[in-house]
């Protein structure tokens, strides 16, 4: 997967932002204004996972922990093409849920994710 592919991926998700808080080499994936995913400007991809995950990811080495990022659960690809882009897609897709299953009742609601 590419960088546009990346961005197809999570803009298909309910609620999904496109943002560039960190200039405009880095694109960010919001729900209701918090990040779920990152593609940065070097072309690897950092994304929110589960507790399990994340041991199992980068136990693995399948992934890394995410710089800056790690202690609240967010592994990095250094490069898109690492993983089968199903597989990927999937990991954006939780990634989007987790951070949606985080929003107040009213957040999810008001972005009809309730």
């Amino acid at each position: 997967m590419d960088r546009a592919g990346v961005g197809r991926v999570c803009l298909a998700l309910p609620a999904a932002t496109l943002d560039h808080p960190f200039g405009d080499d880095h694109d960010t994936y919001k729900v209701g204004g918090k990040m779920f995913a990152m593609v940065g400007g070097m072309g690897g991809v950092s994304f929110k996972v589960s507790d399990i995950a994340y041991a199992v990811l980068t136990e693995s080495g399948h992934a890394r922990p995410a710089p800056y990022m790690a202690r609240a659960r967010w592994v990095n690809l250094p490069r898109l093409d690492d993983w089968p882009d199903d597989e990927l897609a999937d990991h954006l897709a939780i990634a989007h849920g987790l951070i949606a299953a985080k929003l107040t009742k009213k957040a999810r609601a008001a972005l009809g994710l309730a």
